[in-house]
């Protein structure tokens, strides 16, 4: 994969007309989905007053901010004021976007609009894990925690062979203290063996942030 390429969500968790806040090494990033089904992930800040888009609504292929309801295309342009309904807006008005990929059952970002992005196969969401420890110490327990033999790849993309199926594990470093897991199943799988590798990743979260503390 393209160096600079970060998960920042599963493709499952965001549905069409949604938004979701992520952060990425302290940067404030929007994900959201426009009505057709395209990703977008731009910085979580309205150029207007600074309010996060992530707080505002998503209405067919614009997101509008919550404060004063200004309105964003596909491409982060602005589009609407509903103060000044007959203003023609100015185009210096504009979000500020990065580069956003779908691939492997998750979503990808690119803070420097990298090409190409990462191309994973089809696989069916786990769920995304939320820890307080660094991404470091979050990687180095994986192979012990989901009972694997080890852990191949390198972040922000590792996998693991588990007796439970394969596991590709996306990195997301949120600050020097936290990071998130985004986990993901090889093919198809069955009911039981997600709730069976759901277990184990809430066992893992619960093992890794006390070792952490202790």
């Amino acid at each position: 994969m393209s160096e600079g390429w970060y998960p920042l969500a599963l493709s499952s968790a965001i549905e069409a007309g949604t938004s979701a806040g992520a952060v990425l090494d302290g940067q404030e990033i929007v994900v959201w989905r426009d009505s057709s089904g395209l990703a977008h992930a731009w910085e979580d800040r309205c150029p207007h007053r600074g309010m996060k888009m992530s707080f505002g609504f998503v209405r067919g292929d614009h997101i509008a901010c919550l404060y004063h309801g200004w309105e964003y295309d596909q491409a982060g342009l602005c589009r609407k004021i509903p103060a000044h309904p007959d203003l023609e807006v100015p185009k210096t008005i504009c979000m500020k976007t990065y580069g956003a990929a779908e691939s492997g059952g998750m979503i990808w970002v690119s803070l420097a609009g990298e090409a190409p992005a990462p191309a994973l196969p089809d696989a069916t969401a786990l769920r995304s894990l939320y820890l307080d420890v660094p991404a470091a110490v979050a990687q180095a327990g994986l192979a012990a925690g989901f009972g694997a033999d080890g852990v191949t790849g390198t972040a922000p993309l590792l996998a693991l062979q588990t007796d439970l199926g394969a596991l590709t594990v996306g990195l997301q470093p949120v600050d020097a203290h936290r990071c998130a897991l985004h986990l993901t199943v090889a093919g198809a799988a069955t009911p039981a063996t997600l709730a069976a590798l759901a277990a184990r990743a809430e066992a893992f979260r619960r093992q890794i942030e006390q070792g952490v503390a202790a």
